[in-house]
């Protein structure tokens, strides 16, 4: 993750060395990990504390690193190597990733939102990257540590950054916000992901709304306009996009046809194809055409992008088994409307005869984690075939089934080993399966149960 010099110098007290000879420099936050001319941030948590580490950062590639002042330096670390000393680690990498930002100057697109930021982030990559110089936050880089290493690996040359920001409670948006100063806000939906920390959709709504207070007067606020939550006062001090569905949206979406392959859509008397599973996609996909005709994108410059994504995976990624079997690997992570949104792309798909969901526990959900898990059982009915429930929370969902009379093949597990020689019994070309939990569950090793070759990656 490439640092400026000049960025560096900017949060310097004082040196015991000097990096005249250096251009710029690698951010490693592992020591563990080799990297060619890094500066070390010795970061610290609950349990950890890197500056422990500094000796081992060196011998894997640090050539500086910043260190906290009120922490006595190492003696056998020879004294020509450059030490710059902050008040604290974690801020001073804030601070450094705020300056670059400000040095290279880019557009900045921020996006948040319960569900789909990941899907959407990597769809604006791919409509804006034809006619700018995009970068974007790689993997899951969206909080108070990633955001600054993603801005700190922005190269020089960039014009729009692309900038996924996640959260848990209260104030952290505004945080990433203030530090990425976003010229585009999205805020993609509002659904339940950490209700046990901020209380109720309003509060997650509320919370979301901080992505605005890295803004200036100019700013461009971009958002779901059927969700009633998002209107909201402080939007008419910005310009507001709405896109969704109905007619009350600047970008509302109309003639949507589905395909085995995606999507097409229409908005403003035109037509885009986009080659993703999940209805819910047409509008992750919306957000991306509003940004990129308010940036001057033509028509065919944005279906272009829409066709040329590059999607993070683990979001309704599609692969068939080396037997036939159509794999839906959506666990990355999970929600009670994004797991309903997954349920109903299945149920959607042509030409399967088993259509099998293999459903683990979401948590965060607070005191109303079992009803939310039991109304996910609403959402599934014919044309599932069979459903398989792994973990205590999970099987809320299959005890809520259970009571309605149906044809559905349920059964639910403890555990993910449990599950594994049912799942090797529907391996076939007429079957299609969906892997959707939240995260801590690591669903995808699951799908190396369906065909070893994707080794739990997928």
């Amino acid at each position: 993750m490439s640092i400026n010099l000049e960025a560096v110098q900017t949060v310097s007290v004082r040196s015991q060395g000097r990096l005249t000879d250096i251009y710029s420099l690698n951010v490693m936050t592992d020591s563990r990990k080799p990297i060619n001319q890094g500066l070390f941030i010795p970061l610290t948590g609950e349990t950890f504390d890197a500056h422990h580490f500094v000796k081992q950062a060196i011998d894997n590639g640090a050539v500086a690193t910043l260190w906290q002042e009120d922490h006595d330096f190492p003696s056998d670390i020879p004294e020509d190597f450059p030490v710059f000393f902050v008040t604290d680690p974690l801020t001073a990498l804030q601070e450094l990733a705020r300056n670059y930002r400000r040095k290279i100057n880019p557009k900045v697109v921020a996006i948040t939102g319960s569900n789909g930021k990941t899907t959407t982030k990597d769809i604006m990559d791919g409509v804006l990257s034809q006619s700018y110089e995009t970068f974007k936050t790689q993997g899951n880089f969206n909080n108070h540590i990633g955001l600054p290493l993603t801005i700190l690996s922005m190269p020089e040359d960039c014009e729009v950054l692309i900038a996924e920001m996640g959260m848990n409670h209260f104030g952290e948006i505004s945080q990433l916000s203030r530090l990425a100063e976003p010229d585009f806000a999205v805020i993609t939906n509002i659904g339940e992901s950490h209700i046990e920390y901020l209380g109720s959709r309003a509060g997650i709504a509320q919370a979301k709304m901080e992505i605005m207070d890295g803004m200036d007067a100019s700013g461009v606020f971009v958002i779901d306009g059927d969700e009633p939550l998002l209107d909201s006062p402080l939007t008419k001090s910005l310009t507001t996009i709405r896109c969704g569905f109905t007619e009350r949206n600047d970008y509302m979406v109309s003639g949507v046809h589905e395909s085995a392959e995606g999507y097409r859509f229409e908005v403003k008397n035109r037509s885009f194809d986009i080659p993703l599973l999940g209805r819910h996609n047409v509008q992750n996909a919306l957000f991306s055409v509003a940004v990129g005709q308010y940036l001057g994108l033509s028509n065919q410059a944005i279906q272009a992008g829409l066709l040329q994504g590059q999607m993070t995976d683990m979001r309704l990624q599609t692969y068939v088994t080396a037997a036939g079997a159509t794999i839906i690997n959506d666990a990355y992570n999970a929600s009670p409307t994004s797991m309903k949104a997954a349920i109903e792309t299945i149920k959607q798909l042509p030409g399967f005869t088993e259509r099998v969901l293999v459903l683990g526990d979401i948590y965060e959900l607070g005191v109303d984690e079992e009803r939310m898990h039991r109304d996910i059982a609403d959402s599934i009915h014919a044309p599932i075939t069979h459903v398989y429930t792994i973990g205590e929370k999970a099987q809320w969902i299959a005890d809520e089934l259970q009571k309605h009379a149906s044809k559905l093949i349920i059964r639910s597990f403890k555990n993910k080993d449990a599950a594994a020689s049912v799942l090797k019994q529907h391996n076939q070309e007429d079957t299609v399966v969906l892997f959707k939990a939240s995260r801590a569950a690591k669903f995808e090793t699951l799908t190396a149960v369906m065909d070893p070759s994707q080794g739990g990656t997928h």
